[in-house]
């Protein structure tokens, strides 16, 4: 899945201290750590745009639900615009190609 980086030097940076974290030589916490000071924020959706990544796909909603690996309350509260994605499944639409 893409990534979205803030700046060319934080990809190459990030990309090193994922190697190092295969490696053993850093933490997950510190890798985590890494994520967020290279990684580009999530940017929210709209009701709308979650309903036509979901439609896109050709899927229902419980399995677009699935995929996110949430439960299948949670896609039709979003495309009804009652309630938001939280930061990891804003994660996962912000990586959408």
């Amino acid at each position: 899945m893409p990534r979205t980086y803030k700046s060319e030097a934080l990809a190459a940076v990030h990309e090193m201290m994922e190697g190092l974290h295969e490696a053993g030589a850093i933490d997950k916490q510190t890798l985590r750590e890494f994520d967020e000071a290279c990684l580009a924020p999530a940017v929210p959706l709209a009701a709308e745009e979650i309903k036509a990544i979901r439609e896109a796909q050709a899927v229902a909603q419980p399995v677009f639900a699935r995929y996110l690996n949430l439960s299948k309350k949670h896609d039709p509260d979003w495309e009804r615009g009652n309630k938001r994605p939280g930061a990891s499944a804003a994660a996962t639409f912000d990586n959408r190609t």
